[in-house]
């Protein structure tokens, strides 16, 4: 069994940001492999989905605690699951990469993502794979972090940030379907 969490902010004020890419990169996702809609779980705090590729049942889930609280969510779905770090994977957006790249990595520091923070201090270990999806703007970080995360994706990024989600939902699934060394040698 794997758990997939896709990271953003709930709420329409937040829909369509570039720290919301998380959630977009699971709903398609969701779209591509079949999976049924999104069901809110209070029990969890997130919006969870459930379905298989192959033979692995997977849980794909997305927080409903805001970013810097998502580690609530993911403990409580961890626990209840009894699931090794192993196979949680973590969708989310990374500032410090290029709009449009994708990166993959296991046990590494946060680099200062509060979702990703909040999670390594819930479950008290980094030792997860993150799908880390390019954010920055093509101008650079020309502004604080808290604004340029916040701030609507333009038009002419459009065909650059779906790419980059369509890119990480194919990399989700061949961490799946084969391993994470594999994903990572076809996507870094």
């Amino acid at each position: 069994m794997k758990l997939i969490v896709g990271l953003g902010n709930p709420g329409e004020k937040y829909k369509n940001t570039r720290h919301n890419i998380g959630f977009e990169a699971i709903d398609f996702f969701k779209g591509a492999n079949g999976f049924p809609n999104f069901a809110l779980s209070n029990k969890f705090k997130a919006e969870i989905s459930e379905g298989t590729i192959g033979d692995e049942k997977i849980i794909i889930a997305k927080p409903q605690t805001f970013m810097n609280d998502s580690g609530k969510s993911v403990k409580t779905i961890i626990k209840h699951y009894k699931l090794p770090m192993a196979d949680l994977f973590v969708i989310h957006d990374d500032i410090d990469l290029p709009l449009g790249k994708i990166k993959i990595s296991i046990d590494r520091g946060t680099a200062g993502h509060k979702g990703a923070d909040s999670i390594m201090k819930e479950i008290k270990t980094k030792k997860f794979t993150r799908f880390r999806i390019g954010i920055q703007p093509q101008t650079g970080k020309d502004k604080s972090a808290k604004e340029i995360v916040l701030r609507k994706f333009k038009k002419e990024e459009e065909a650059l940030y779906k790419k980059a989600i369509k890119k990480t939902a194919e990399a989700v699934k061949i961490a799946i379907e084969t391993n994470v060394e594999r994903a990572m040698n076809s996507y870094n």
